[in-house]
């Protein structure tokens, strides 16, 4: 505890002194803007041969140093909301000066009767933008020459890709302090990449050039910036910068990049690594097939995956999305993500899986064919402390989706699980398992393909670790990490979904197809990574595992053996089905409760499930207690 105290006293600080520095600049920014206004003033009177000492003169230049304050602080300008340099910047700087300089021509017009017309007040104010981009713009080229002096130790590189990547590789290796590279060229073999520039480096040749810029600028090393580049890419683009008697580097693949990049990102070239680069490849005629014209309904839309899922159905052009959520203003969001020309496809459906009389009054209504099930309650230590919530909802709440899409002959369901389903240990976990296990036994019941998806973490979603780690470094620190040494399975929301649209297609009937997430990845690491990319110097601190918490997540269980028969970055395995039924009499059997977390755990291993025979008509289950029951 002294240890954590004094981390968190150092850290405290260090950003009061950092706090102290940013005042500094934002107060000079303040002065020289405030400066511009007075040196254009004084530029337009000489330039019509007018006083700028008389009293109206003075009067009109101190409302404008007062406006340029007042509509700056609306704006935003002076208080931090904008990343130096960048085109929000430059759009605060034109709206507030150009704010002030029409309210100051008004005034002018108001208190004086000279016939100049505003003209001075007018050039004015276009000499005070132009000093004010002037003034950021030196003060960007000297941040620049400041930051090449301290890199010329680095190591030059050169980058191969002008692409988005290259850009991402340039911008991390420039703004990150602690970086061991520098980069001085790019090459690229595209015609129209030729003379182009990237945070000053420019454009140099293609391939064949690659020795030639090399001796230039004295460089021993090639980063391929292609994360989207397949392994037998990257090994041709390998021999070629070997041939040139270069080093090569990498970047991982597109899915595995961690927020906006960081040089830790960067590593040797490895012939294992390349042949086991994992880059995200589907089969978009399957899966337009399943999807064109269907009517496909998703639950949980509001959500991280949810929402991903929703953007991505809708450029298939399915005859109807419904969009439902128990999220009236995440909903709203969705549609609004949406391109125009995709909302009139889409529906937003407002209901809770946990009522099964408004879930099937959605399905009556708008009958899909196609279920993506991705509501669930998802975070571990939030579980923990309310087992029976996510019982209703993991576990009653996906029994109601499979009764209704059962009872209203939905095609094909896909249930979207989790990795601490794997040997589960907590109370998502548990939940997550017996959801897969019902899933089967509905299509065991069904003979129809309702099938589970099984991943881990993913990058962009809410409350996962990514996110925690950017607002903990965005308030100054400290960072805060369980374990040194704990690691996960992280993968992009997009390249996530996309491979379960994929396993959608070519799911058989109670498969859990498990997507391949490659390495686990350090936790430590990732947060690294971003306070690298921060730029700032940021504590870290490790509270230790927190309850329900693995330090290592799985992806595959006991006793499941997996294989890849249609898909390189899908595994098929098979789960035990489950009756809720069953489940329910041997919680009762041992005298536990099934919204416990020994209620859970005992549900998961059940071995007994009911005779599954198909559910006559008219046949539904009522899940709004722990006790099903059936309408007859």
């Amino acid at each position: 505890m002294l240890g954590i105290g004094t981390k968190v006293e150092r850290a405290t600080g260090e950003t009061r002194r950092a706090s102290t520095d940013a005042g500094w600049r934002s107060g000079m920014v303040v002065v020289l803007d405030l400066l511009s206004w007075k040196l254009a003033l004084l530029t337009a009177s000489a330039f019509y041969a007018m006083s700028a000492m008389n009293s109206t003169a003075l009067t009109l230049l101190v409302i404008a140093l007062f406006l340029q304050l007042l509509f700056g602080a609306a704006t935003g300008l002076y208080r931090g909301h904008f990343r130096q340099f960048s085109f929000e910047e430059a759009g605060a700087v034109a709206v507030t000066a150009g704010a002030t300089g029409l309210v100051v021509v008004g005034t002018e017009f108001a208190i004086s009767d000279a016939a100049r017309g505003g003209q001075i007040i007018v050039v004015s104010t276009s000499l005070a933008v132009c000093l004010m981009f002037g003034h950021r713009y030196l003060r960007r080229v000297r941040a620049r020459r400041i930051a090449e002096l301290a890199a010329m130790d680095r190591t030059a590189v050169i980058v191969y890709g002008a692409g988005e990547g290259g850009e991402r590789a340039i911008r991390s290796m420039q703004n990150v302090g602690t970086s061991a590279y520098r980069p001085v060229a790019i090459v690229d073999d595209h015609p129209s990449a030729r003379n182009r520039r990237i945070g000053g480096v420019r454009v140099e040749g293609g391939a064949v050039d690659l020795p030639a810029i090399a001796r230039r600028h004295n460089a021993r090393s090639v980063l391929l910036a292609m994360p989207s580049a397949s392994g037998a890419e990257l090994h041709r683009l390998h021999e070629r910068v070997a041939a040139a008697g270069l080093e090569t580097l990498v970047m991982p693949p597109m899915q595995r990049l961690v927020g906006e990049g960081s040089p830790r990102e960067i590593s040797r070239y490895s012939d294992e690594d390349v042949l086991n680069r994992n880059v995200v490849d589907i089969d978009s005629s399957a899966v337009e097939a399943l999807v064109n014209r269907a009517r496909v309904l998703v639950t949980g839309a509001g959500g991280s995956i949810g929402s991903e899922l929703v953007r991505q159905l809708a450029a298939f052009e399915p005859a109807s999305l419904i969009a439902v959520d128990r999220d009236d203003s995440l909903l709203h969001a969705v549609i609004g993500s949406l391109p125009p020309e995709h909302r009139a496809t889409c529906v937003s459906v407002l209901a809770d899986i946990r009522d099964i009389d408004r879930l099937d009054e959605v399905f009556a209504h708008h009958r899909p064919q196609l279920v993506f099930h991705a509501a669930a309650l998802k975070h571990v230590p939030a579980l923990e402390g309310a087992p029976s919530e996510g019982w209703k909802t993991n576990v009653l709440g996906t029994s109601n989706v499979l009764s209704v899409c059962e009872h209203r002959n939905v095609d094909r369901v896909v249930n979207i699980s989790t990795d601490k389903a794997a040997n589960p240990a907590n109370v998502l976990g548990y939940s997550k398992r017996i959801a897969e296990r019902l899933t089967a036994s509905a299509a065991r019941r069904t003979g129809r393909p309702f099938v589970s998806v099984r991943f881990g973490n993913v990058i962009g979603s809410r409350g996962s670790a990514l996110e925690t780690f950017t607002n903990q470094i965005n308030q100054g620190g400290p960072v805060t990490v369980t374990h040194p040494d704990v690691t996960r399975y992280f993968m992009a929301v997009r390249e996530a979904v996309r491979l379960t649209m994929q396993a959608a297609a070519i799911g058989r009937p109670a498969e859990v197809l498990v997507l391949d997430m490659g390495t686990p990845m350090s936790v430590l690491d990732v947060a690294q990574q971003l306070i690298d990319q921060s730029g700032e110097d940021i504590e870290i601190v490790f509270t230790g595992l927190r309850p329900g918490e693995k330090m290592h997540e799985i992806l595959l269980g006991n006793g499941e053996a997996a294989n890849r028969p249609f898909h390189p970055m899908i595994d098929h395995v098979t789960v035990d089905p489950l009756e809720l039924a069953a489940g329910l009499d041997q919680c009762a059997a041992h005298g536990v409760a099934p919204n416990t977390l020994a209620g859970l755990a005992l549900m998961t291993d059940c071995s007994l499930h009911n005779d599954p025979g198909t559910l006559v008509a008219g046949d539904r289950p009522d899940h709004s207690s722990t006790s099903p029951r059936r309408t007859p």
